[in-house]
């Protein structure tokens, strides 16, 4: 492969691993952003570029040439293709892949099998053609040291988007998600810049995002009244929110689930069993929090005192790190 790319020393391979919980395997001390990135993005279109001196990384137990080539200074990239038929073999597979873009090193890369054939020619054993690449841009790739990016080529996610996909992400379920969820997300957002010592409309720019949502949740309806009366006796206008159902998709990005009750948890854990170590109950002294819809004001403002005091334990355990701190 170093022979048919015509690889210099120093331009190191990829290792192409079945999923994000992989990574660890290579770098141990996988940094948070990292994780929020490998576990936001994979399978798809960014590499990220790690830190691969850990001496329990099973880089140590690849062969010497095969570590020369994807790791020779102390750094590894590791990407998961999201194409099936690299998965799948993958998934059959008792080690990584060396990948590589098919072209010669420093010149455009091929979009077609033609393209391929026409760039190394005969010095392909196999081709499978499987036609045009989705995009003709290449991958993203980052190098994630010390829970800081560094873009060193922007791919079909721009830094921007880099940003957004490694911000702190909290995500706080209820059943309807008209009522509670959305009551403690605006809470919790006030608590977080006042820690932070800005306004909650400036977290999402500091990389901290608070959602809310609901295991029965429709799409699109407000909070209850009683709901929007109640926070804003707290200086918060809840009369925008928009209502939503707990998704596959909200599962992955969230670094942290809060649920209103064991039922709430038991629930999510059931349907998304990968991110049990991420859900919790809301509260810490292992109760629920009842729903309030249907009945008297001030059954929401005890609600609404419950959850913000409840919420207040939480902030010191948030990892900030890659967030926008203000000084």
């Amino acid at each position: 492969m170093i022979e048919v790319k015509g690889r210099q020393e120093g331009h190191p391979f990829t290792l192409a691993i079945k999923n994000s919980l992989e990574a660890m395997e290579y770098v141990p001390d996988l940094s948070t952003v990292a994780t929020r990135l490998a576990r936001r993005c994979w399978p798809g279109p960014l590499t990220l570029v790690l830190p691969a001196s850990h001496r329990n990384s099973q880089l140590k137990q690849l062969p010497e040439i095969v570590q020369q080539a994807v790791a020779p200074q102390d750094t590894v990239g590791l990407r998961v293709p999201s194409h099936p038929v690299i998965l799948a073999a993958l998934e059959l597979s008792a080690g990584p892949f060396v990948l590589t873009s098919a072209n010669s090193t420093g010149e455009p890369a091929a979009n077609t099998a033609d393209q391929v054939i026409e760039a190394l020619g005969d010095q392909l054993d196999l081709i499978l053609d499987d036609g045009p690449t989705q995009s003709s841009q290449a991958s993203s790739v980052v190098a994630v040291e010390n829970n800081q990016i560094r873009l060193l080529r922007e791919g079909l996610l721009d830094p921007d988007t880099l940003k957004r996909l490694s911000s702190l992400v909290v995500v706080i379920v209820c059943t309807g998600n008209t009522c509670r969820s959305p009551m403690a997300a605006a809470l919790f957002r006030q608590q977080i810049a006042q820690a932070h010592n800005c306004e909650p409309e400036e977290l999402e720019e500091k990389g901290i995002l608070v959602l809310s949502a609901g295991l029965a949740a429709g799409a699109g309806f407000p909070a209850s009244q009683e709901a929007v009366d109640t926070v804003s006796q707290h200086g918060i206008d809840l009369s925008g929110h928009e209502s939503q159902p707990i998704t596959g998709r909200l599962v992955t990005v969230a670094d942290l689930i809060l649920t209103m009750t064991r039922s709430h948890r038991q629930a999510i854990v059931a349907q998304w069993p990968q991110a049990a170590d991420r859900t919790h109950l809301l509260c810490r002294d292992n109760c629920d929090i009842s729903d309030p819809i249907g009945a008297a004001p001030h059954v929401y403002q005890q609600c609404a005192e419950q959850l913000s005091k409840q919420l207040a334990h939480w902030i010191p355990d948030l990892d900030f790190s890659g967030t926008t701190e203000t000084t």
